[in-house]
């Protein structure tokens, strides 16, 4: 690494044991990459193992929390830092890319997906909910709407089935009873309430209520407890009768909130009070849903059309219209701020969703026809591209750790696996 250049005094630091190497100060170049910074990594430890013969590992780089994409010296000068210190570097293995798994064919486009242990949910055009194996089997084929299905959600998952929410352009929203033996899924209640199309589903953190947006500008609550008696039977008239007269008692929502000006394209739980849901206006919006008000409005430049919350780096994930994904702090003490913006979409952000395990990770789904996966201590570009793609993307998600899931207009649910070989762990400072 040798350079009659000028040098920065550089210590290098792992919160990864394994790959420990000597706290000694080193002069490297000013414009050094990180495949340079490779090339001493793995020699510093092919030499502590004593034989040399170690194989070649693959490392990325931070310096002051952000991952190296630039010559040493240019990411040194956009963080405001000098050469007349020591630089701090934490080196750590690099991420493995997602590996294709499987493409399971569908009838009609794929507008939701949600996994859930061993199984995968999705929403169809075809106006069918479908439950997959993570190998592509069907185990059930849920009918009953009249319209394109535009949401769903697990809502519990067992060995010998479980439940499941789907919304739909009919304006109904369904809960249904899945037996897995049986290969059936029964209709248990038909939700009624919003005058649009009901495109959003998000599950409440205990399980026991949802709520629901839609194109009629409405954000619904509604219970998961068990039927009232005086709940009514379904008593549908006209051509639809025949689809809709077994889709169970008709339930009322809980709670409609009111302030959104266009449709309402995502919702999420931020915790067990306070509810997130995006819109076609242009803003996000947080609620208090014990008092039923308005908390914050957040706003951008163009149609917001999915958000996620993550329980692990309590950020929230936004896609767009204008190609970004935002993350936002909620809890910030200088009022909501955007964390980071992730750039590099070419088409309209339709999904976003958190790893459940990693808090750094996250994937993005584009009408662009990709499907990325971003760290956001990289935002100057994604870690990895899933294209090959041939259709817009209209979801994805990351519920199952190790399966990214992704569907579209392509007419296929795809999935890719995912190591976590960087395990999730507290930011801390080097010597803590």
């Amino acid at each position: 690494m040798a350079s009659s250049g000028p040098h920065v005094q550089a210590k290098f630091f792992t919160k990864q044991p394994q790959f420990a190497v000597s706290e000694d100060v080193f002069s490297v170049p000013a414009t050094v990459t990180t495949l340079e910074l490779n090339d001493l990594i793995n020699g510093l430890l092919n030499s502590s193992d004593g034989d040399g013969e170690s194989s070649r590992r693959e490392f990325d780089f931070l310096v002051e929390g952000e991952f190296l994409r630039l010559p040493l010296n240019s990411h040194m000068q956009g963080k405001g830092l000098t050469a007349e210190r020591v630089v701090s570097i934490e080196f750590l293995l690099r991420q493995p890319a997602p590996e294709p798994r499987t493409a399971i064919q569908q009838e009609d486009w794929i507008s939701s997906v949600q996994g859930n242990r061993d199984c995968i949910l999705s929403g169809s055009y075809d106006s069918t909910v479908q439950v997959w194996t993570r190998a592509g089997q069907n185990l059930v084929s849920a009918t009953g709407h009249t319209e394109p299905v535009k949401a769903v959600a697990w809502v519990k998952q067992e060995a010998i089935g479980g439940q499941f929410l789907s919304a739909s352009q009919d304006q109904l929203i369904v809960l249904w009873d899945w037996d897995r033996d049986g290969g059936t899924a029964v209709p248990r209640l038909c939700c009624r309430g919003h005058a649009r199309s009901v495109d959003c589903l998000a599950i409440h953190p205990t399980a026991d209520r949802f709520a629901s947006g839609s194109w009629d500008k409405m954000v619904k609550l509604w219970s998961l407890g068990e039927a009232e008696e005086d709940e009514e039977e379904e008593r549908p008239r006209g051509k639809k009768k025949a689809k809709h007269d077994q889709l169970g008692p008709t339930r009322t929502p809980l709670m409609t909130l009111q302030g959104h000006g266009e449709a309402v394209t995502s919702v999420a739980w931020i915790n067990d009070v306070t509810l997130c849901s995006a819109s076609w206006d242009h803003t996000i919006r947080t609620w208090d849903v014990e008092a039923g008000v308005p908390k914050e409005t957040l706003t951008g430049s163009k149609a917001f059309h999915a958000v996620a919350y993550s329980n692990l780096s309590h950020l929230l994930a936004s896609g767009s219209s204008d190609r970004h994904v935002r993350l936002w702090d909620l809890r910030s003490q200088k009022g909501v701020l955007v964390e980071s913006t992730l750039t590099a979409h070419q088409g309209w952000v339709s999904a976003v969703a958190w790893s459940p395990t990693n808090q750094h990770h996250l994937v993005s789904a584009s009408y662009d026809k990709t499907l990325k996966l971003w760290d956001t201590r990289s935002p100057r570009a994604p870690l990895y591209n899933m294209s090959g793609h041939r259709e817009k993307l209209l979801c994805a998600d990351w519920s199952i750790p190790d399966l990214l899931i992704c569907g579209g207009a392509e007419k296929q649910l795809c999935t890719f696996s995912y190591s976590d070989l960087l395990t999730s762990m507290p930011d801390r400072q080097q010597g803590n």
